[in-house]
């Protein structure tokens, strides 16, 4: 018998929910492991994107079977929009998995102390990544537009980390090594942040039929207003 496909759909939105959940405990657990120099951590998150990269599959091939079926405007929105969320969650286990190997790497080399805090960064692209995750759950384009703006706030905050660790590789030959990899930790989180705008962009087109991408992002861009 065929699956109807309202029930289709549900599972496919169940499985980027399940995404989420794991791209969200990679994350975290990356931080963890590079905080704590822990290579079993690390290797938790490793696992943790193989189970991403196995889901986003399984996203583009029921997004696929569902395209199939023709579906009216807003079930196309959904359905498309699984398939970039999808993306976008991978991407950020790939970030995770490489904030952890940096982990492995930092757990062979001899305890350094650099003067540079990678908390504020880490906090705003775990934030980020949550409040889009939580717009997108709640179908809530007003959140998932406020949260945009942020993302400039990460690129500043990541380019005083870069610029500081420069300095202090200058000042501290010896920590080079150390502090390059905390240098690749930071572009990650970078990065992290960017997908969570993505995502953000995705909820605010799934709801609106928006398409507000490569509009300036100094601002939350306005909702459009009824004609």
């Amino acid at each position: 018998m065929e699956v109807p496909f309202e029930r289709e759909l549900q599972e496919l939105n169940e499985r980027l929910l399940t995404m989420g959940s794991l791209a969200e405990q990679a994350v975290h657990r990356a931080l963890q492991a590079f905080e704590q120099r822990d290579p079993e951590l690390a290797t938790q998150v490793r696992d943790a994107d193989t189970v991403l990269d196995r889901l986003e599959i399984e996203v583009d091939e029921r997004a696929i079977v569902l395209l199939s079926k023709a579906p009216l405007a807003r079930d196309l929105r959904m359905v498309t929009m699984a398939m970039k969320i999808s993306q976008n969650l991978e991407r950020i286990g790939d970030e995770a998995a490489k904030i952890a190997k940096r982990a492995r790497a930092l757990a062979s080399e001899p305890p350094v102390r650099i003067d540079v805090d990678l908390h504020p960064l880490a906090w705003e692209a775990r934030t980020m990544l949550k409040n889009a995750l939580d717009a997108f759950v709640r179908r809530d384009p007003e959140a998932a537009r406020a949260l945009i703006p942020r993302d400039q706030s990460v690129d500043a905050a990541h380019k005083a980390v870069r610029e500081k660790l420069v300095s202090y590789m200058q000042a501290h030959p010896e920590a080079v090594p150390q502090c390059l990899e905390v240098l690749t930790a930071a572009k990650c989180l970078e990065r992290i942040a960017d997908h969570a705008t993505n995502i953000a962009e995705d909820v605010v087109y799934l709801c609106e039929a928006s398409d507000i991408r490569h509009l300036p992002k100094t601002g939350a861009p306005p909702a459009p207003t009824e004609s």
